[in-house]
């Protein structure tokens, strides 16, 4: 996925550009397959706690350059130390990244070109929303070198159903982007040439409704997945009034009763 911009460096592992609203974070390891080495994962860490801050960013595009979109860990890197001191402080770098797009306030979508692969796979499942291109083809192919792929298993077992998680798991075989979309992997697929425009306008589409709304509404999506229906259904209540208490709800329902287009307050 290609981005244009003034403030990208070409140098940097990571490219970053705001605009209308919407932060571009752009994978830059090409030559690597945007693997994501340590200081791919702090340079990661870093904007998302940037961004979390940030309220005139109300949506969050990742996307890659190159012919990948994430060929996972280093491996390489994880090669270049027995120490489990070290493999335990890099899994877990990698983990606190995926747990920060999950906590985020804004929404954040994957833009994925090429391949997803282990730890790149992990990183769409992760996102709550992704965007493939037709020649996408994803796998968590750990297993072919001896490694379970047991931390992109998390969020792959909340994404895809268990049995074609497992599978996927079990025999690191790639699966197509049509393939991926009928799991639930990623939300659509569209032609490569198209991938930036369709993934910025799904950004777009997000960013025109209520920020107060959408923030509210990624919150409670994940916190009441952890909940049995009872709580869940609490929750959700205690939620949407707080919700129905706000100028945007009051302001997007009388818009709709007056036939007009809603002119948001926290937006």
């Amino acid at each position: 996925m290609s981005v244009a911009g003034n403030n990208l460096e070409k140098n940097h592992i990571l490219l970053k550009q705001h605009k209308s609203g919407i932060v571009t974070l752009t994978l830059n390891r090409p030559e690597q397959y945007n693997a994501l080495s340590s200081g791919l994962l702090a340079a990661l860490q870093d904007a998302l706690d940037d961004i979390a801050g940030d309220e005139a960013t109300k949506a969050v595009i990742i996307g890659a350059r190159g012919k990948a979109f994430c060929a996972g860990h280093d491996l390489k890197e994880l090669r270049s130390s027995e120490d489990k001191s070290f493999h335990r402080d890099l899994f877990e770098r990698c983990s606190r990244v995926m747990m920060s797009i999950n906590r985020l306030p804004q929404p954040v979508i994957a833009g994925v070109n090429g391949i997803a692969t282990a730890a790149g796979c992990q990183l769409v499942a992760a996102c709550d929303l992704a965007v493939a291109a037709a020649s996408a083809r994803f796998a968590v192919s750990g297993i072919n070198v001896g490694l379970f792929c047991s931390t992109p298993a998390v969020p792959l077992s909340r994404t895809v159903p268990p049995k074609q998680a497992m599978k996927m798991l079990l025999t690191g075989e790639f699966v197509d982007a049509e393939t991926a979309g009928r799991f639930g992997l990623v939300n659509d697929v569209v032609p490569d040439a198209d991938l930036e425009k369709s993934t910025r306008e799904l950004a777009e589409k997000i960013t025109a409704k209520s920020r107060l709304a959408v923030m509210t509404g990624k919150k409670m999506f994940y916190k009441q997945l952890e909940m049995n229906m009872e709580d869940a259904y609490r929750f959700a209540c205690e939620t949407i009034v707080s919700n129905m208490d706000s100028s945007d709800a009051r302001e997007g329902i009388d818009a709709f009763v007056e036939k007009r287009r809603p002119e948001w307050r926290d937006h």
